[in-house]
């Protein structure tokens, strides 16, 4: 056997045509070699198993520097470090996770949407959230008239509850406005709508994906009520999210679009809210 024939070959993404409109031609797209299933589980296995060994690293550190339960339990709840570490940990891991399955199965990153930015992401970026902006409040009205019950002032818990002074700042707005945007992209939009896509049309392939992101943020196992108008907001955003990610093939504008919201929840908590 020749030395070039050990090597391993990298699968080209397959190209399928995107429908255009009447009149132009179909605009085609990659798929990749895994199944929708494939992408669903996956997703939510690393989603739970990054949380899981996040938190433990969190908590297993200072036991290893000598630190009591109750010092190990106030810096775990209350401080700015501990939460950054812990997000910071978590979101690494997922992200290697797909990083991963994607190259075992003779993929890239460009085929679920990692390409060179372009100087259009960001005007798209603003126009998705325009038509996000009215979307979930027509889609919260319609949910509020049918469902009364719904708690539109509930509060999502973020984990940052005592923000003070630059560094802690700092830190919370790399948390929560530039991490998850990067990760929850490459996962969601990137990860599992190109998955989904390949057996399910472009609009199925959106609600289903919506549908797992809305799931996630319902914030299961907080002690709390289910918070049912994040999962109304995140579904109506990720909607958008997917329009983009398929309308440009790229995750750019998504992730322009998710920290822009992102960022402007954290100026109204951490910088307005505190003035």
């Amino acid at each position: 056997m020749s030395k070039d024939s050990s090597k391993t070959t990298e699968v080209a993404p397959k190209a399928v045509a995107v429908p255009g409109p009447a009149g132009h031609e179909d605009r085609p797209y990659a798929t990749v070699p895994w199944s929708p299933w494939a992408a669903v589980l996956y997703a939510i296995l690393i989603f739970f198993a990054a949380q899981v060994l996040a938190s433990m690293v969190v908590v297993l550190a200072p036991r290893l520097l000598g630190w009591n339960a109750s010092r190990i339990d106030h810096w775990v709840n209350n401080s700015v470090v501990s939460q950054f570490w812990f997000v910071l940990m978590a979101e690494a891991l997922t992200f290697y996770a797909i990083w991963w399955f994607v190259k075992r199965r003779g993929s890239t990153l460009r085929a679920i949407g990692w390409r060179g930015v372009r100087g259009w992401d960001a005007v798209s970026a603003l126009s998705g959230f325009a038509v996000y902006f009215v979307g979930y409040a027509v889609l919260l009205g319609v949910a509020t008239h049918l469902f009364p019950s719904i708690n539109v002032d509930q509060k999502q818990q973020l984990g940052f509850s005592d923000v003070s002074g630059g560094g802690s700042l700092i830190l919370t707005f790399v948390s929560l406005v530039v991490l998850p945007p990067l990760v929850e992209e490459t996962v969601f939009r990137g990860f599992v709508f190109t998955g989904i896509r390949n057996k399910v049309r472009p609009v199925g392939a959106a609600l289903i994906t919506s549908a797992l992101f809305a799931t996630a943020h319902l914030q299961f196992g907080s002690g709390k009520p289910l918070l049912w108008v994040a999962a109304l907001d995140t579904f109506t955003l990720s909607l958008v999210l997917c329009y983009l990610r398929h309308k440009t093939d790229s995750l750019w504008p998504g992730i322009f679009l998710h920290a822009l919201k992102n960022g402007l929840a954290f100026v109204t908590l951490y910088l307005i809210g505190t003035s």
